[in-house]
């Protein structure tokens, strides 16, 4: 799959007259759940030529290549990236920091080093609790819950907590969430059992309700429903000055 993906961001370079900046895996795959049939979520940062950005109208900032089979492809311009990093997007953070990368160019270091330089933890909690909420609200209402549901409202739930307690960026992994923020005993036992069910279970796979993972998450949720986290704020021009040189790059290996 990886010679696919790597042949599949050739064609879009080509296609498309962009550099891809990096490319990295930013689902169940990365999260560190995947189940034997997830799909594979590939997310890319890519940079166009100076004289796309010179336009009267700003044009098309993304790059979106139709479902194939397993692999889900797409991309965001690096302009519109910055943007998302300036407002403390977490999404961006996620992908620089996944620790599957298909592809990586020197410029990522500082882009990662500035990534978390404008993260703020106050937007970063509200994203990733927001998230929880929503899928919670959204998936384990029914008496039957698929298994990667459940996941899918634990991981930011647990990514909100790691904000709120002043650790800094989330990491990525499931995993290190856990163990860092549910203390051992039954209810790690328990959702440990879970994510091994998961990971040998197809995606649609489900089961009645776990209750005590259910009520964990009804009960932190409603507890954290007001936190209060300090709001940072930082000018552009570093992200202006790396958006210029990068430009600048491109045109030069043209």
């Amino acid at each position: 799959m990886h010679q696919s993906i790597a042949s599949e961001l050739g064609a879009i370079e080509q296609n498309h007259n962009v550099k891809v900046l990096f490319a990295s895996e930013s689902g169940s795959r990365a999260w560190g759940f995947a189940s034997p049939d997830s799909d594979y979520d590939v997310r890319f940062v890519y940079v166009n030529s100076a004289d796309w950005y010179l336009t009267v109208y700003p044009q098309r900032d993304v790059i979106e290549v139709p479902i194939s089979g397993e692999l889900d492809i797409n991309g965001w311009d690096l302009r519109k990236a910055l943007g998302l990093l300036h407002s403390s997007n977490p999404t961006l953070l996620e992908w620089l920091q996944s620790p599957i990368q298909y592809l990586k160019t020197e410029s990522v270091d500082e882009l990662t080093m500035l990534a978390k330089k404008f993260f703020s933890p106050v937007r970063g909690y509200h994203h990733y609790f927001s998230m929880a909420k929503k899928n919670f609200r959204g998936y384990l209402q029914g008496d039957v819950v698929r298994f990667k549901k459940y996941f899918y409202v634990l991981r930011p739930l647990l990514a909100a907590q790691w904000v709120r307690e002043g650790r800094g960026v989330p990491p990525m992994r499931f995993a290190k969430l856990a163990e860092s923020l549910i203390p051992e005993g039954f209810l790690a036992d328990e959702i440990n059992e879970l994510l091994k069910i998961k990971m040998r279970s197809g995606e649609g796979a489900s089961s009645a309700r776990w209750p005590r993972i259910h009520d964990y998450i009804t009960e932190t949720l409603q507890a954290n429903e007001n936190a209060m986290l300090p709001s940072l704020r930082s000018d552009s021009a570093q992200l202006d000055d790396f958006f210029r040189r990068t430009v600048r790059s491109r045109g030069e290996q043209s």
